[in-house]
């Protein structure tokens, strides 16, 4: 089994699953026990300050909202790129956070770009290969612009990035043309 950690989930157009619908899935964690992933075009309207108001007296550098990071519930956590005070790096420039105190120091700061979550996408061991299997997903290597960066429209770029990689991987490329719709 080759890891998807690093790599994105692209939902397919018919996962009609509104948890997953039009969504793009970060993965954290993969391996034979099964699957961690965040959802990255998932905004809330609850800003980082406002929840942070709520469980400390300290100072928020950071902009920007909460994002629903999956239907199962779990803790705070915070994908960054301090590799220092991570508590897990997922891939290089990534590091995620779940640890309070590395939180604080990341809100304290506010100098890495972060993304923040509450819930995750969880499956069980064989549970995400059989939904590849069945192509409710696409998959794409994961840019850091991909994670840190607010797209309205991240589905739809994805979805038409590796759908029209899929349908020219058999192009030579020496004859691909640099504008396909002059074609």
């Amino acid at each position: 089994m080759d890891s998807l950690q690093g790599q994105l989930l692209i939902a397919a157009p018919r996962l009609s699953d509104p948890n997953f619908f039009h969504t793009v899935v970060f993965m954290v964690q993969h391996s034979e026990e099964g699957a961690l992933g965040l959802v990255l075009n998932r905004p809330l309207e609850t800003s980082v300050r406002d929840v942070w108001k709520q469980v400390s007296d300290g100072d928020c550098l950071i902009e920007g909202s909460i994002h629903q990071g999956g239907p199962c519930e779990g803790p705070l956590m915070v994908l960054h790129s301090d590799e220092a005070g991570g508590d897990m790096d997922v891939m290089p420039g990534i590091t995620m956070s779940t640890n309070r105190e590395a939180i604080e120091k990341l809100v304290t700061a506010g100098a890495s770009p972060t993304r923040f979550f509450v819930g995750y996408a969880g499956w069980t061991a064989g549970q995400l290969e059989a939904e590849l299997e069945s192509a409710s997903w696409l998959t794409c290597d994961a840019e850091l612009e991909h994670v840190f960066e607010d797209h309205d429209d991240l589905w739809q770029q994805l979805h038409r990035a590796v759908t029209r990689a899929a349908q020219t991987s058999w192009i030579p490329p020496e004859i691909m043309p640099d504008d396909p719709s002059l074609n």
